[in-house]
């Protein structure tokens, strides 16, 4: 008995004493550090714009100007991260959902040029109209395809849908999968949980709370019949006015 007793308390983990920081002050650090380095960057950068001017030779010029433009890529790297993390305040506005997937196919090349030919459409919106903030709702939807991209390196095919259905504008994006072991029942909830170089678990975290914020809603779920995962996002939708 002494010797099972021994061996649970020699098992048992100290409790984890790390802190515990609420999003919003989370969300606050990460804006201020931003801001923080971006000053930095805005400083290094006013200060090779004058070693060119002073260069002479054109190999120095050259090796400034590649300075310049690595301290641009971080500027904007550090932006898409305070964008990925703010809260999502759409203007809304009348907009024929037809034009507005034109326009995300337009942006998807633009974006993805080595994957937006991957994607088949299959678009059935009729006179449909969307109450949207176009912008912001074209960004959740190109982090949407961002994701799929990112995590099918060898992706040949996949579908995206547009219908309309009892009153919704309807999404679907169709990936295919041999294997998928993920639980999806907090899809896009759980930023920073996968975090790599460049890439910090927030894109689908940011779709979800700009398709809440258009009173929509998005999920995910993996038909293993078809081995398919299937991301969904509604949003609200009514028929155009006729003159």
């Amino acid at each position: 008995m002494l010797d099972l007793a021994l061996s649970m308390s020699s098992s048992k983990q100290p409790p984890d004493k790390s802190p515990s920081v609420a999003w919003p002050d989370m969300v606050k650090f990460v804006r201020q550090l931003s801001h923080d380095i971006r000053n930095n960057l805005n400083a290094i950068e006013l200060q090779s714009a004058y070693l060119a001017e002073l260069a002479e030779e054109g190999e120095i010029k050259g090796e400034i100007q590649r300075l310049r433009e690595m301290t641009s890529q971080i500027g904007t790297s550090l932006q898409r991260l305070t964008a990925g993390l703010s809260q999502a305040n759409p203007n809304l506005i009348p907009y024929p959902a037809a034009d507005f997937v034109e326009d995300l196919k337009e942006k998807l090349t633009k974006e993805f040029p080595d994957n937006a030919g991957k994607v088949i459409w299959d678009v059935q919106l009729k006179d449909a109209t969307l109450q949207i903030d176009p912008e912001l709702a074209q960004q959740a939807f190109l982090e949407i395809f961002g994701n799929a991209f990112q995590h099918e390196r060898n992706l040949k095919a996949i579908t995206a849908r547009a219908y309309i259905a009892n009153n919704r504008f309807v999404f679907e994006l169709q990936e295919p999968k041999a294997r998928f072991e993920l639980s999806t029942e907090n899809w896009g909830r759980e930023p920073l949980r996968n975090v790599s170089q460049g890439h910090y678990g927030l894109g689908l975290n940011r779709a979800r709370s700009v398709a809440e914020a258009h009173s929509g809603d998005f999920q995910a779920e993996y038909d293993q019949k078809k081995s398919t995962l299937i991301t969904t996002v509604r949003l609200p939708s009514f028929a155009a006015e006729r003159s």
